[in-house]
């Protein structure tokens, strides 16, 4: 795989349970790494991708094999660079076809295709992130959103390329949605169509008939599409959901062509889909709150329900005061939090070399269990003293074998606003979310523990709670952060170590012969 800026990527098919070798060549004048989102890396960090944290770049001309395993995921995940906002054009599919021998769920369709949602800006994205570092505040927004690479034919520059699905009346197609957009989460839809999730981040789900879908950036979603309407050309369409107040949004609308094969005279005139309206916090949650895991028998789900290590991480837009007068007339630059730790990525070594080799001064593993302080954390006004976090590189050291809760709660410290969290090398159970702040005796009596989605990101409400459950079982580094790209950059994130278990077979594997240099 040549990283060359064309987007998006190609697509890699692969077979559950394979494990293949990408050899990834920098042909770009940045540097740059790999992730793949959502594959677990059994026992092998040393492929995940994002920058200082399990790896250091490769740079231009450079080259790195990265060796990835593919475990337990079945359906769609995709891949990204994870360095700096690279990832704004350099991602594409990853398609996981069942075992030989196995089938679909659901009755198999006729093709399946991956709708690749993204985000473009006239400008060069270097560009704006240098801007957006310098300013303090939020970056430029886009230009436009695109499907497949294109923004579609509401846009002059894109009309003649809009992506087209042609499709055959009576047969069933598998989407394979991804938001690849690197800063807003996007409902989705398709004029007089229906469709029917079956899964989501790589696990089968229960069928779930929905008008329109909502995915924030590094989710994926496989709904099943019935050409079922009247032949002629309908629309797809994606806009933005923005839940934070006063903050710009692009609010262009994104298009593809499904087209009915046959002898017809199209329409002349398209019509838009329906979308929810761009703050509507309540369609946003009352789709994602309706997953659920297809948990039947050739499909089990094992949700811990016995918690070792309960963790309860707030998540918050913050700000720092300014020393000088480099931030203008708000002397005040936006930041991001976990726990009020804002995290500083290291710069002269990785986390896992660090760990791996028994370096001191990288990071240090004094990550909290919770806050440092409990509040009303979704007030409409809260003291401005909250509002600055400490800095630091601290991980959360975790036992083999152990069983985590994490209740990640929003805040409106700063801003409230929706957090799509993302865990490297693991899945978790989506067990619980709701509105305001977590009720530790009340809340946890609405889990749902019998058939929870197994999803590797989730929304965190706005001014509200999502919980997830997961067991330890994959030794290593692993970066846990907020996938919108801005909230990251400002330090909503952390890492997790996973020790070592009894026995080879649940110790972390030797790294390869090479790896980037520092």
């Amino acid at each position: 795989m040549t990283v060359n800026g064309q987007f998006p990527g190609p697509t890699l098919y692969v077979t559950k349970g394979e494990t293949i070798i990408v050899d990834v060549i920098n042909k770009s004048p940045h540097n740059i790494t790999i992730h793949w989102h959502g594959v677990k890396q059994p026992k092998y960090p040393w492929s995940d991708g994002p920058e200082y944290i399990t790896q250091c770049p490769i740079q231009p001309g450079g080259k790195f094999s990265q060796r990835v395993i593919f475990s337990e995921e079945e359906g769609t995940l995709w891949w990204h660079a994870h360095s700096d906002w690279t990832r704004a054009t350099v991602y594409g599919a990853i398609v996981i076809y069942p075992k030989k021998g196995t089938e679909y769920p659901f009755p198999a369709p006729h093709a399946d295709v991956p709708i690749i949602l993204g985000e473009w800006w006239k400008q060069d994205i270097f560009e704006i992130f240098d801007q957006f570092r310098a300013s303090g505040a939020d970056p430029n927004v886009s230009d436009a959103y695109t499907i497949n690479g294109q923004p579609g034919d509401l846009y002059p520059c894109s009309k003649s390329d809009t992506f087209k699905l042609s499709v055959d009346y009576g047969k069933t197609y598998l989407l394979r949605l991804i938001n690849a957009a690197l800063q807003d989460i996007l409902f989705f839809s398709i004029t007089n169509h229906q469709v029917t999730v079956v899964g989501t981040d790589a696990s089968y789900t229960k069928p779930l008939k929905v008008d329109y879908i909502a995915i924030s950036p590094g989710q994926t979603i496989d709904v099943l599409l019935e050409a079922n309407q009247p032949l002629d050309h309908y629309y797809m369409a994606a806009k933005v959901y923005s839940s934070a107040n006063g903050v710009q949004y692009d609010n262009t609308t994104t298009t593809a062509i499904v087209q009915y094969n046959g002898n017809y005279t199209p329409s002349f005139t398209l019509s838009l889909p329906y979308l929810p309206s761009f703050n509507d916090t309540i369609a946003s949650v009352n789709f994602t709150g309706r997953l659920r895991s297809l948990a039947d028998n050739n499909h089990p789900i094992h949700v811990p329900l016995s918690i070792s290590t309960p963790l309860f991480f707030t998540v918050s837009v913050n700000r720092f005061t300014c020393a000088n007068t480099s931030c203008g007339a708000t002397q005040s630059r936006l930041a991001a939090s976990v726990n009020n730790i804002s995290f500083q990525t290291p710069t002269r070594m990785d986390i896992l070399r660090a760990y791996y080799n028994q370096i001191n001064g990288v990071y240090g593993d004094h990550f909290p269990d919770k806050p440092p302080l409990f509040f009303n954390f979704t007030a409409d006004s809260i003291p401005l003293i909250y509002e600055t976090p400490s800095k630091g590189t601290e991980v959360k050291v975790l036992e083999y074998n152990s069983t985590v809760e994490i209740v990640f709660q929003g805040t409106n410290v700063a801003a409230g606003t929706d957090h799509p969290m993302h865990i490297h090398g693991t899945s978790f159970y989506v067990v619980g979310w709701g509105f305001g702040n977590f009720d530790k005796d009340k809340d946890p009596l609405r889990y749902n523990l019998v058939d929870p989605p197994l999803q590797n990101t989730i929304i965190v409400p706005k001014n509200g709670w999502s919980v997830i459950r997961f067991k330890a079982t994959n030794p290593g580094v692993w970066f846990v952060h907020c996938h919108l790209e801005r909230h990251m950059s400002w330090g909503m994130e952390m890492a997790f170590i996973i020790k070592n278990g009894r026995g080879k077979k649940a110790q972390m594997l030797p790294p390869p012969p090479y790896m980037p240099p520092c």
